[in-house]
């Protein structure tokens, strides 16, 4: 494993494009799987040296799932409590590559609570777009027990299982512009 500084993007700053990159969210519910993104969200990636390090945030008022009372009900207590918890954060220090396969642990904090967490994608090598701007791409993923973050709003089926699963999985598609 080498640090995605050596062989992905060079040392500067990376800032998120907003317009191309998106964050969101799939846990299985009823019969099928419920997916939802949040809007607005910035990040950026650093890398000196040997070292990298990335750091995002999501407004969890920028929820988007298709229906406003839906949306409504996931900035409620039951799940973000939008109003004492505006925002999802992820920090990490701990970046690592092979071959285009990326790791990165960091921690992630949503309504108030911290938890560490491994991500697993595929990293895009520097390019250059048509505007001459040098961009890399992150594609990354990781699950987590929406209950360890204070999370647990159910409902039961009548067979008593539960309606949603408490495994969420979190999927980003990261696209940074050299700052």
């Amino acid at each position: 494993m080498t640090t995605i500084t050596e062989t992905i993007a060079p040392a500067g700053t990376w800032e998120l494009d907003p317009v191309h990159s998106t964050v969101g969210f799939e846990v299985d519910y009823l019969a099928g799987t419920f997916k939802g993104d949040f809007r607005d969200v910035a990040a950026t990636f650093a890398a000196d040296g040997g070292t990298a390090r990335l750091e995002g945030v999501a407004q969890v008022a920028s929820v988007d799932v298709k229906d406003e009372n839906l949306a409504a009900h996931l900035q409620s207590p039951d799940f973000f409590d939008a109003e004492r918890h505006p925002e999802l954060r992820f920090t990490a220090e701990d970046v690592a590559l092979d071959g285009d396969a990326v790791t990165i642990r960091g921690e992630i904090t949503m309504k108030g609570v911290t938890k560490p967490v491994s991500l697993a994608g595929t990293a895009a090598p520097p390019m250059t777009d048509p505007y001459g701007r040098e961009r890399i791409g992150l594609k990354l993923a990781t699950s987590v027990d929406r209950t360890e973050f204070g999370i647990d709003w159910n409902a039961p089926l009548p067979t008593g299982d539960p309606a949603l699963a408490n495994d969420v999985t979190i999927v980003a598609d990261l696209h940074f512009t050299r700052a």
